[in-house]
């Protein structure tokens, strides 16, 4: 399924600076749960998120109208992130369901108390959601030039990570030097932030 580019602007004008809530969520491959009684809200939020995370180009993740039943739930649960849309209130007491639960009604976004603690804000978030909403304010660009913004920070943030990554002995693909990371000695929240994403893009030292 192909996403839906012409609401990401929607989305920043709706949320501003907790867009990167979202962005954070996508890039360390989140559980996002999404809520509003009508389907079509539903479906053309959740379509636009994975732009977020444009590099990735993972539709698989998208989950867009889902059921409370055991079914749909069990299938869901063996996915490790996703996005989820429902049209169920109920689904914002199954905690059980999500990290971050957008109520597109209400205009929130909550994280959940377990995924405090990896999704926890600093510096380079607060420049992230700078940049995501300049760029979405400028009437000069399109919606696909914003995401096109987004990627080239994104692919910022992995050009900070690859000083700390190093080819391991078996099968050569790249893991996290960990002390090295620590030696740079970034604010704790970027710290946190280049772990958890090393540890969602599979690069932690098993």
């Amino acid at each position: 399924m192909l996403p839906s580019l012409g609401y990401c602007v929607d989305i920043v004008s709706q949320f501003g600076m907790e867009t990167v809530i979202l962005h954070t969520a996508l890039m360390l491959k989140k559980r996002i749960v999404v809520y509003h009684p009508k389907i079509e809200a539903v479906q053309e939020f959740t379509r636009t998120l994975p732009a977020l995370v444009w590099h990735r180009q993972d539709w698989t993740i998208l989950h867009s109208y889902v059921h409370l039943n055991a079914d749909e739930l069990e299938a869901l649960q063996m996915c490790t992130g996703y996005i989820a849309g429902f049209v169920d209130l109920e689904v914002s007491n199954r905690p059980d369901l999500y990290d971050v639960f957008v109520n597109l009604a209400d205009s929130e976004i909550t994280i959940a108390p377990l995924a405090k603690e990896s999704m926890a804000m600093g510096k380079l978030h607060k420049e992230i959601g700078q940049l995501i909403v300049q760029s979405a304010e400028d009437p000069e660009k399109s919606d696909s030039q914003v995401i096109q913004d987004i990627a080239l920070k994104t692919k910022e943030i992995f050009t900070n990570l690859a000083p700390f990554s190093e080819v391991s002995g078996d099968g050569g693909k790249l893991v996290l030097n960990l002390e090295a990371l620590k030696q740079k000695r970034f604010p704790p929240a970027t710290e946190n932030f280049l772990y958890h994403l090393a540890a969602a893009e599979q690069m932690l030292k098993l």
